[in-house]
C-alpha cells in the first residue's frame, strides 16, 4: 500500500511513535521519525529526497503542528499533512485543513482508518513519477505539475519569476506537451529589442494556430498591449507570456489592468533557487556531465564541500549564474573534483577575512548554542532568552545547521 513512499512522522509520544513507525514500515514506507519541530522542520523543508506526506501530532514539546505547518507555507509548498489530534484540538485541526493541510484524525483511532486517510492525502504515484524538469524540491515539482496541467488547457498563460529561471524553456515545454505542438511556436522577445505593433502582428500571423510566446511582457508598450487585448478576443493562436514576478509594480510602461487580469487567471510562479537550495545542487549535477565532456582529462565530479557551497549560495541570477560558475569551475579545476574555490574563486583572495554575513551567522550560531545549553534544549525558553519568536529561532537553527 505504501511501498516506496517517503513519510516524515512528527510525534513525541514514544509508544504512539514506535507503533506508527512499525506499521508504516510494514506497509513498505520509508519513515523519518522526529520528536521535535526543530528537527522536523529542515527534514520537511529541505529534504534529500521528496517527501510524500507528513504525519504530525498537534501538540509537541517545542510548539504545535500548526506552527510547523505555517512556517513551511511561508517559503514553500509543503507536502500533504495528516494531523493527529485529541478532542481538545479538533477546532485547530479543522482550521489547518481550511488553510491547505490535507486531513486530520482524532485519537484514539483504528489503524485501518489511519492508513486509509493517509492514502487519500498522498498524490497518485503517476504524479510522483513524473520526470524532474525544474528540480526535485516540492516547489519545483509543483511547477512541473502546473506546466503539465497548462499544456492540457488552451487559455492564455502567464509565467512569472526572476531572471535566470528558464521561463522561456518552461513556455516551450507547455507548447511541446500541448495539442498545438505540430503548429509553429513563435518567440517574440521584448527584453532584447523593443516590440511594436507591426512586429506583434507578424508574430501572430507566423504563429497561426500554434503558440506565441511573448518574453518580457513588462516591457510591452501601450500599443502592443492594446493589440494583444484585441487579438485575444477571438484568437487562433495561444498566448504564453513571461514576466518579472512583480509585473504590476515593475518600472516600465503601465500595464492594462484587463490584459493583466486575463493572463493572471492562469499563471505559474517559478520560485528562485535561493528558495529551493536542493534544486541548485540538482541542477549543478545535471549540468556537470556536458561541461565535463569537453575536458581532455575528465573530472570525477563535484566535491561534497562544493555541493554544500552551492546549497548555501543565494544565486541572485539563479540558473544563469549557476551555469556560468560551473562551466568556469569545470574548465579551471586542477584536481579530480570541482572544489568550492573553483566555483567561488573570489572568496579565496582574502582567507583571513569573512564577509559580514558569515560573521553575523557565526555570532548568531554561538548565541543560539549558548541559549540551548542553558535551557537544556528547550526551544521556547531559548527563544524567550534570545528575544525572538519560536518560529524565528527554528528558521535560524535550520539555516545554521543546528
Amino acid at each position: 500500500m505504501l511501498e516506496g513512499r517517503r513519510i516524515v512522522l512528527v510525534e513525541d509520544d514514544e509508544i504512539m511513535g514506535a507503533s506508527l513507525l512499525q506499521r508504516l514500515e510494514l506497509e513498505g514506507a520509508e519513515v523519518q521519525w522526529h520528536r521535535q519541530i526543530a528537527r522536523a522542520l529542515p527534514a520537511i523543508r529541505t529534504p534529500r529526497r521528496s517527501v510524500d506526506a507528513v504525519i504530525c501530532d498537534i501538540r509537541l514539546p517545542d510548539g504545535t503542528g500548526e506552527e510547523l505547518y505555517d512556517t513551511l507555507t511561508r517559503t514553500s509548498h509543503p507536502p500533504p499533512f495528516l494531523f493527529i489530534t485529541g478532542q481538545g484540538t479538533i477546532d485547530q485541526a479543522v482550521r489547518l485543513i481550511r488553510s491547505g493541510a490535507a486531513e486530520y484524525i482524532v485519537k484514539p483511532f483504528e489503524i485501518g482508518d489511519f492508513l486509509a486517510r493517509l492514502a487519500r492525502v498522498m498524490r497518485p504515484r503517476a504524479d510522483l513519477e513524473m520526470p524532474s524538469e525544474t528540480g526535485i524540491s516540492d516547489a519545483a515539482r509543483m511547477v512541473d505539475r502546473q506546466i503539465a496541467q497548462a499544456a492540457g488547457q488552451d487559455a492564455p498563460l502567464l509565467i512569472l519569476g526572476a531572471s535566470g529561471l528558464g521561463k522561456l524553456r518552461l513556455a516551450r515545454r507547455v507548447h511541446a506537451l500541448s495539442d498545438r505542438r505540430a503548429a509553429p511556436c513563435v518567440v517574440l522577445d521584448a527584453r532584447r529589442a523593443p516590440v511594436d505593433v507591426a512586429a506583434l502582428d507578424r508574430a501572430i500571423a507566423e504563429a497561426a494556430d500554434g503558440t506565441l510566446i511573448l518574453v518580457g511582457l513588462e516591457a510591452a508598450g501601450a500599443g502592443v498591449q492594446d493589440r494583444l487585448v484585441a487579438a485575444l478576443a477571438d484568437p487562433a493562436f495561444r498566448l504564453i507570456a513571461t514576466a518579472a514576478l512583480r509585473i504590476g509594480e515593475a518600472a516600465g510602461p503601465p500595464m492594462r489592468a484587463d490584459l493583466l487580469a486575463r493572463l493572471r487567471a492562469h499563471e505559474i510562479v517559478v520560485p528562485t533557487l535561493a528558495e529551493r537550495p536542493e534544486d541548485a545542487v540538482w541542477l549543478a549535477n545535471r549540468l556537470f556531465p556536458a561541461f565535463n565532456a569537453r575536458r581532455a582529462v575528465p573530472l570525477v565530479g563535484l566535491a561534497g564541500s562544493a555541493e554544500e557551497a552551492i546549497r548555501a549560495h543565494d544565486w541572485p541570477d539563479n540558473g544563469r549564474e549557476l551555469r556560468a560558475r560551473l562551466m568556469r569551475a569545470v574548465e579551471m579545476a586542477e584536481g579530480a573534483h570541482v572544489l568550492t574555490s573553483d566555483l567561488f574563486p573570489e572568496q579565496a583572495g582574502e582567507p583571513s577575512l569573512r564577509s559580514l554575513a558569515e560573521a553575523r551567522d557565526a555570532a548568531e550560531r554561538a548565541q543560539i548554542i549558548a541559549a540551548l545549553e542553558r535551557t537544556r534544549g528547550q526551544i521556547g525558553e531559548a527563544a524567550r532568552i534570545l528575544r525572538v519568536s519560536r518560529t524565528t529561532l527554528w528558521e535560524k537553527m535550520q539555516k545554521l545547521g543546528l
